[in-house]
């Protein structure tokens, strides 16, 4: 992890806290653990090991280091906030070591083992409806264990050492959601350790995680009212007027009138249906990209439309309160747009009958009163549920 990847991490955080106030979706408030595994990479201090032989009257020939391991992770973290969450942890980054040959001739090898314990607060940054940016800043307690040997002229006083120390870490990383039970993590973190000989030095982490929610609530199903299609009555064709036979003195036979036509039917007033889809079905939390519960909810939608022929479509997108306006006017307009899109894509409907509207905030199910306060706890988010949705109105005959 080299220094421009490390200037990231205040830069995701600082965008994960100005995401955070705008929406507030049913994705938080669940347990979760699992385990990673990497590459390590430590940094090991030539220059001062080759000071400490010079000044015992050694010259360092030649320098040899074995600066990276395999090492592994066991986390359990609480999401409390859909853009944050706190995670503990046990990590062991293997081991490292070194073996300088000195003239005289003599041989020093020292080998550093380091494990501990981990604190952090984790910010996650959504992407896409599957794909997010994480950041971390946390404080880990690190135990490193140190063994030197010699041979030759080199001396050693200690072979082997310990120290126990708490700093901090870092790290930055990306999630892949590949079902709502597992996600897939790669993370790079820089630890801050100190050896046994009171050297403080970086350790760097890459690893692949994978991480398994418990407790997370599942996305609720399809939220739809259907109102009943509504055809006008034909209206009755009057009976033709019965006609007399007109005699003509000159010709005995009567000659017939033919009746007029009846009058035509009245034309049958246009069909109305009017579907409402919830936006936690249909989308992930801020975002605009159909998911595919809410595919299924659609693609169902378009089959039951077969067979009639319509006028006009109305797509209306609605958000509820929390939030700022401008925001929530955006994302409504931006998810109408996402259903009349995927309407004329995969539903096979007319674009140019098909009109999409963002409402914002402005149109809510809930009443006034029935879902109190203003800051976005779980309670008052599920309460609010009912205003979140994408509302579709279809006119025509059957």
């Amino acid at each position: 992890m080299n220094t421009h990847t490390l200037r990231l991490i205040p830069c995701l955080a600082a965008i994960a806290c100005i995401a955070a106030p705008t929406a507030f979706a049913q994705d938080s408030g669940y347990g979760y653990g699992g385990l990673s595994f990497g590459q390590t990479q430590a940094r090991v201090d030539e220059p001062r090991i080759t000071a400490g032989l010079l000044g015992a009257g050694l010259a360092t020939t030649n320098f040899d280091r074995d600066n990276s391991d395999t090492a592994y992770k066991l986390f359990g973290g609480y999401q409390f906030h859909p853009n944050f969450a706190v995670e503990a942890g046990y990590f062991n980054l293997g081991s490292f070591g070194f073996t300088a040959t000195t003239s005289p001739p003599g041989t020093l090898n020292g080998r550093m083992w380091v494990q501990g314990l981990n604190l952090d607060l984790v910010g996650k940054l959504p992407l896409t409806d599957r794909w997010s940016a994480t950041a971390r800043i946390g404080a880990q307690y690190a135990h490193t264990r140190d063994r030197f040997r010699s041979t030759g002229v080199v001396g050693v006083q200690s072979p082997t050492a310990s120290e126990r120390d708490t700093s901090y870490k870092l790290g930055i990383g990306l999630q892949y959601e590949v079902s709502p039970s597992m996600f897939v993590r790669l993370d790079a973190e820089r630890y801050r350790v100190k050896d046994a000989i009171s050297n403080r030095r970086h350790v760097d982490l890459v690893t692949v995680s994978l991480v398994f929610p418990f407790g997370r609530a599942p996305s609720p199903a399809p939220r739809t009212t259907l109102a009943p299609l509504y055809v006008a009555p034909v209206a009755a064709t009057p009976a033709p007027a019965p006609v007399a036979p007109i005699a003509v003195a000159a010709a005995p036979a009567p000659v017939v009138v033919v009746p007029a036509a009846p009058a035509s039917a009245a034309p049958a007033a246009p069909a109305r249906r009017s579907v409402r889809f919830s936006t936690d079905t249909l989308f992930a939390f801020d975002q605009s990209e159909v998911r595919p519960d809410g595919r299924v909810a659609l693609d169902a939608f378009t089959r039951d439309l077969r067979g009639a022929a319509f006028d006009v479509v109305i797509v209306e997108g609605h958000t509820d309160r929390l939030g700022s306006d401008a925001y929530n006017q955006n994302l409504s307009m931006r998810r109408a747009q996402a259903v009349r899109a995927y309407l004329v894509t995969n539903g096979g409907l007319d674009g140019a009958r098909i009109t999409a509207t963002g409402r914002g905030e402005s149109d809510p199910v809930t009443a006034v009163g029935d879902c109190v306060g203003n800051k976005a706890t779980a309670r008052l988010v599920s309460c609010l549920q009912p205003d979140r949705r994408v509302e579709v109105e279809v006119n025509g005959t059957r």
